[in-house]
């Protein structure tokens, strides 16, 4: 069977500067990084000439089943270019930790893949480094002022930040730093979180530019003095030298589809622990740059499409034209009670059961006032009953359900979907986020665990209530929430499939990313450095004859 993995490796990708070309940028303004992807530099004045329709690419609660997003994202670039448009996607980077662990690659699938496929999904540009560098040098100096003497009168029972990895490492969730002694430094617990969750990555997502980004690296808070004030980066002088180990990493990076559609690729957050968009200097450069812009938002519409909205659209100032929700027949039957092995057999009223996380998650984006269309990525087992009753799920809620082939057939098999995202985005935005920055925390946190998860309530673990208001009463009650929460369920039990009901959300722990712009809301027990599964994908990865194998 041919894989992902031989398609791409099979491909004839452009030049990067013929990509560039085609986009209208000029050879002064990349740096190329080898033959096909390279750094693009910021424009002298306005980021471009035009301004850009926003598009956003999100999902049904995802299943082992599969979904397609990234997939779709590109797909649809490709579809629209398919149909005379001038369009670019913009996507994030692929952390190692699922590519070695479970998850796999995030560069798309079959005939809609972005290249060159091994190099993103491995070190790429190196933009993690600089992130995982930047937020353990912090980390360094921090230990480092304990070890001097201690003159901001910091509380080692009260620091507050970890240091970081881009790997799944349970072992490194819980640590202890500073033994062997006095010359080792101070000792205390510590701990470990994957890359991805660091707050410097949220930092690079949001930051406008170079100034921007010192500015909110200056202000992350580490840790308390034993006076109750926050101790920031900038009081460890840390900053400056952050900055320059993420100069470049600042700068989007242009690759392409296989059908030579630009595509940005630039930051990482995940979805279910931090922010899950891609950079907001990718956005608004490709805004600049192109008719139609497609990103994505990680996991479902219920973390990645809500914070793209609260966060990234309300700190940019975006008005996204249009969303697309994806879903397949498969994670729709799962959703509806069939186990993973039986998803073969046709059964509609199991299609029609799950079809309600579907109908939940399109209602959930018209809430923010942006028009839906679902794409339905087609499986070649699906039967026509099947995907009729996906079309019939939703359309009490006005929206129209477009099959989508473009795994097996490219930017053709997107085409109507292009054509249904065309016609959605000529409606004037009535685009708005869910709530108001005045809005308390607690009620924030509130707002998205009812409006967009359907929770009858919310539960503090002690001490969650007096924590937000210590924030609000040192000036961040204006900030929005980023809920750290399952991808799997709208509740925070994973098993609890389809639309549940009649569930509250417990928050055991909030945490302050005072430089990205955002409070942390940790429910359940999701984790912010996940572990190996039993056989990890790292075990079937390779090189033969120079070539890699095994990266799906």
């Amino acid at each position: 069977m041919t894989t992902d993995l031989d398609i791409a490796q099979a491909a004839k990708p452009r030049p990067i500067e013929e990509i560039a070309a085609a986009l209208g940028l000029p050879a002064d303004r990349i740096i190329p990084y080898g033959r096909t992807k390279a750094k693009v530099t910021p424009a002298d004045g306005s980021a471009g000439a035009k301004a850009g329709k926003l598009i956003l690419v999100t999902a049904i609660s995802p299943t082992p089943a599969g979904e397609g997003k990234t997939t779709t994202t590109i797909g649809l670039a490709d579809g629209l270019r398919h149909i005379g448009k001038n369009a670019m996607a913009c996507l994030r980077e692929p952390s190692l930790g699922p590519c070695f662990g479970v998850k796999g690659g995030a560069t798309g699938g079959g005939y809609a893949q972005v290249l060159p496929m091994e190099e993103i999904n491995l070190h790429f540009t190196g933009d993690f480094h600089a992130i995982s560098a930047a937020h353990n040098l912090l980390a360094a100096m921090l230990d480092n002022h304990l070890y001097w003497g201690n003159a901001l009168q910091i509380d080692p029972e009260r620091i507050t930040w970890r240091r970081v990895v881009d790997m799944n490492d349970r072992s490194l969730r819980q640590i202890a730093v500073g033994l062997g002694g006095r010359a080792n430094g101070v000792a205390r617990e510590a701990g470990f979180d994957i890359t991805v969750a660091s707050e410097v990555m949220a930092i690079l997502c949001l930051a406008r530019d170079l100034d921007d980004l010192k500015a909110r690296l200056a202000a992350i808070v580490v840790a308390t003095r034993r006076d109750g004030s926050m101790v920031r980066a900038g009081d460890l002088g840390a900053a400056g030298a952050m900055t320059a180990l993420l100069k470049d990493a600042m700068l989007p990076n242009l690759v392409q589809t296989l059908e030579a559609t630009p595509a940005f690729i630039h930051g990482g957050p995940f979805a279910n622990i931090a922010h899950g968009c891609n950079s907001l200097t990718a956005t608004t450069a490709a805004l600049g740059l192109c008719d139609y812009v497609v990103t994505e938002a990680g996991f479902g519409a219920d973390l990645g499409a809500e914070k793209f909205f609260d966060i990234k659209c309300r700190k940019g100032g975006l008005k996204p034209a249009a969303a697309v929700v994806v879903a397949t027949v498969r994670a729709l039957k799962l959703h509806g009670g069939v186990p993973l092995k039986e998803l073969g057999g046709e059964d509609v009223a199991a299609v029609e059961r799950g079809a309600a996380n579907l109908a939940r998650h399109v209602a959930n984006v018209r809430k923010f006032g942006v028009p839906v269309v679902v794409a339905i990525n087609r499986f070649t087992g699906d039967s026509a009953a099947e995907l009729d009753a996906v079309a019939q799920a939703v359309a009490p809620l006005g929206a129209k359900a477009v099959l989508c082939e473009h795994w097996a057939k490219g930017g053709a098999g997107a085409a109507a979907l292009a054509h249904e995202v065309v016609a959605l985005a000529e409606q004037p935005s009535t685009f708005r986020p869910l709530y108001e920055d005045a809005l308390p925390l607690w009620d924030k946190i509130e707002c998205v665990a009812r409006s967009i998860y359907g929770a009858d309530g919310v539960r503090p673990a002690p001490g969650v209530r007096e924590t937000l208001a210590a924030y609000e009463s040192a000036g961040f009650g204006a900030l929005p929430v980023c809920m750290a929460k399952t991808p799997a369920s709208f509740s925070t039990d994973p098993t609890l499939l389809g639309a549940p009901t009649g569930f509250d959300v417990p928050v055991r722990e909030v945490r302050l990313a005072a430089g990205a712009g955002f409070v942390v809301a940790l429910t359940g027990d999701v984790m912010t450095l996940p572990g190996l599964p039993r056989h990890p994908a790292a075990e079937r990865i390779d090189v033969a004859d120079g070539r890699i194998t095994g990266l799906f």
